[in-house]
């Protein structure tokens, strides 16, 4: 499955996916550098906060309330925003474009 992570620059990643890996992981490993996933997915920080296009939250499903609340930590959330760490990738996700912010912080 393909993952593609795009930045504000217009830099987009290709990744191969592999499905029950999580997104912040795969980007990590993939060497995105606009998510930083600092607590190792744990969901005690904010920093692998991305934007996912409307045409995909239907896939990725909807936050849980904790995700809710360590995204009030995130910088430039809104409806679209997801803690990357949360969502785990499946068949469906084939496609996927994940947006990522100019920064974490």
């Amino acid at each position: 499955m393909k993952i593609s992570y795009l930045d504000q620059d217009g830099t987009r990643t290709d990744l191969d996916a592999g499905e029950g890996t999580n997104l912040m992981e795969l980007a990590v490993r993939g060497g995105v550098t606009t998510i930083e996933g600092e607590c190792g997915g744990a969901l005690a920080c904010a920093t692998c906060h991305v934007h996912i296009p409307d045409e995909w939250r239907g896939v990725t499903g909807e936050p849980s309330d904790d995700e809710r609340e360590m995204l009030e930590f995130g910088v430039g959330v809104d409806e679209r925003s997801r803690l990357c760490c949360q969502i785990r990738v499946t068949a469906a996700m084939d496609g996927l474009v994940v947006l990522t912010p100019a920064s974490q912080r």
